[in-house]
């Protein structure tokens, strides 16, 4: 889904009001008219649901920070931990 699944709703939906609103033929027991409303909702719905799909897959901003553990040993071997953190 994501940004193709918008850009298919997209043409949907406009595909639907095209339908809606510029094609005046009806056929034998069904509107064009009627199936363009529901292209219209159910592109729509898709933009909507695909949006949400790139929005929460393009995952949080991380940070450029960087934290570094070591060890530090002297030339008596005492031996210390350091922890540094970078930002």
């Amino acid at each position: 889904m994501g940004l193709p699944g918008m850009v298919l709703s997209a043409i949907a939906a406009a595909v639907g009001a095209i339908m809606y609103w510029a094609v005046s033929y009806q056929g034998t027991g069904f509107r064009l008219s009627t199936v363009g409303v529901i292209l219209m909702i159910v592109g729509a719905f898709g933009f909507v649901v695909s949006a949400i799909v790139f929005a929460v897959s393009r995952g949080p901003v991380r940070s450029t920070g960087h934290s570094m553990d070591r060890q530090v040993v002297d030339s008596q071997g005492n031996s210390s931990s350091v922890h540094e953190d970078r930002k």
